[in-house]
């Protein structure tokens, strides 16, 4: 197998990672399983953001990397609160 038919085969894995685990993290907080002041709802939501932004940039779909980026970028801000509110 060349390096090209792997790349072709490594994006969508990563895409649907990152599918998995946007839909897992609203799962978890549509059910009461998670809550939005949890570190690991957002830990769900950039691991999201970094699998769906590496698929769009692959595919070169900029809607779709700049939603994923800032979503990315929403969740880290987000995750930075809590822990500041947590330590002070």
């Amino acid at each position: 197998m060349n390096l090209l038919a792997i790349v072709h085969i490594i994006y969508p894995i990563v895409g649907w990672i990152g599918t998995i685990a946007y839909l897992l993290g609203y799962l978890l907080l549509s059910t009461n399983k998670l809550k939005s002041d949890q570190v690991s709802y957002h830990v769900l939501n950039i691991i999201g953001s970094i699998g769906l932004t590496t698929n769009a940039v692959y595919y070169t779909d900029l809607s779709n990397i700049v939603v994923n980026v800032v979503w990315g970028m929403i969740a880290a801000g987000a995750i930075i609160v809590l822990l500041r509110k947590r330590s002070g």
